[in-house]
């Protein structure tokens, strides 16, 4: 049996620091060309004025650029933009700045994806896991536990994830999840939603279960409304 006081969402929310904060600006900046390539950045102090920040939070803030390859810092002569930038830029700096409909599309592609294999490749473990959080997911949406309702949804799709046993499918898709309580906790006032959709998630599960990649990858694009 699946303990009901495991729980695979805690903590995946990341908090922005201020330096995220500058960063994200200054990226910004670089993307829509207000820095072009090779150009030098403002000094610490007149960056510092900018954005209302002390000189750590600004060194911090270009280390990110740097790392993410936006910047580059040459000794004694200063900070300036980099050619090809954002290359080495790690996905959930992407995915911070992206467009939110934009990241809500691909994740719900990826899901679609994930229920398909998943039904394919899920052990009977899965299918224990994946009863205990749907079970959770619908006593909290009777109740309107929204956030529970939610943590409940998001182990769900984690375990969904898991069971594909792609651990680059899953690996792609848990970057995407990192934003997603937020995101939902703003969108939803209740638990009406989850209640609606109560019969899909059993359906999905039902694929799942039978191993019918058809019907889970359908059922799962109802959820998300991807499919009439």
């Amino acid at each position: 049996m699946y303990s009901s006081d495991d729980t695979m969402s805690t903590n995946i929310i990341p908090r922005k620091s201020l330096a995220d904060e500058v960063a994200s600006k200054l990226q910004e900046k670089i993307l829509k060309g207000v820095y072009k390539v090779n150009q030098k950045l403002p000094v610490e102090a007149e960056l510092m004025r900018s954005y209302g920040v002390g000189r750590s939070t600004v060194r911090e803030a270009v280390k990110i650029l740097v790392n993410s390859g936006f910047l580059r810092v040459q000794q004694g002569i200063g900070t300036f933009v980099e050619e090809n930038s954002g290359v080495n830029e790690p996905l959930n700096q992407r995915i911070k700045r992206a467009d939110p409909q934009n990241v809500t599309d691909v994740r719900h592609i990826l899901e679609m994806k994930i229920a398909e294999k998943a039904a394919t490749n899920r052990t009977g473990n899965d299918i224990s896991k994946l009863e205990h959080f749907l079970s959770k997911r619908n006593k909290a949406a009777d109740r309107n536990l929204l956030e529970e309702c939610i943590d409940a949804h998001i182990d769900f799709y984690l375990v969904l994830a898991e069971a594909s046993k792609n651990d680059v499918l899953s690996g792609l898709y848990k970057q995407f999840m990192l934003q997603l309580k937020n995101e939902m906790m703003e969108k939803f006032e209740d638990t009406s939603f989850f209640k609606e959709k109560r019969d899909h998630y059993q359906n999905l599960l039902d694929g799942v279960l039978r191993q019918d990649a058809r019907k889970a990858w359908h059922w799962c694009g109802k959820i998300t409304g991807n499919m009439v």
